[in-house]
């Protein structure tokens, strides 16, 4: 089941987003997440609109989408991969919007394939400064052929 986030949902949040984003990063210090998650709980989030995916009563996965457009999240817990979560949480956000962007880094070849399966294309490459890793800015519009 998707629904949208409520802040009393704040912390378990939290926990799938540094698990999962440690585990999709492995080229990426896991102490620059954890320096990053005051910043995510305390700005990002709350700018954002996020959705949860709930599966048996529990936060397995979300969605936030930043300025009408930008997703900024989409992490799902890396025990629950695979099963279709992801994707149905884009769906969530593309049918809230007609067009969406996002910044992936390039390394992480398994994110950008599935957002190439889902219709994105690359649109440029960018620098990611405090990472030091290249990424890719990725977008959508409805309408638009895979």
């Amino acid at each position: 089941m998707i629904r949208r986030f409520e802040l009393s949902e704040m912390d378990v949040l939290m926990a799938l987003w540094l698990e999962s984003t440690i585990a999709g990063h492995p080229f990426i210090a896991e102490s620059y997440w954890r320096e990053s998650e005051s910043l995510v709980r305390n700005v990002y989030i709350p700018q954002s609109k996020t959705w949860v995916y709930l599966q048996q009563e529990r936060l397995v996965g979300f969605i936030s989408v930043m300025e009408k457009q930008f997703i900024g999240a989409l992490f799902v817990a890396p025990s629950c991969c695979g099963q279709g979560i992801g994707g149905a949480l884009l769906e969530q956000a593309k049918a809230e919007y007609p067009a969406l962007s996002l910044e992936v880094y390039q390394k992480n070849r398994k994110a950008v394939h599935f957002y190439h399966r889902h219709g994105f294309h690359i649109e440029e490459s960018a620098w990611q400064e405090e990472t030091q890793h290249p990424t890719w800015i990725m977008g959508w519009q409805a309408g638009q052929k895979r």
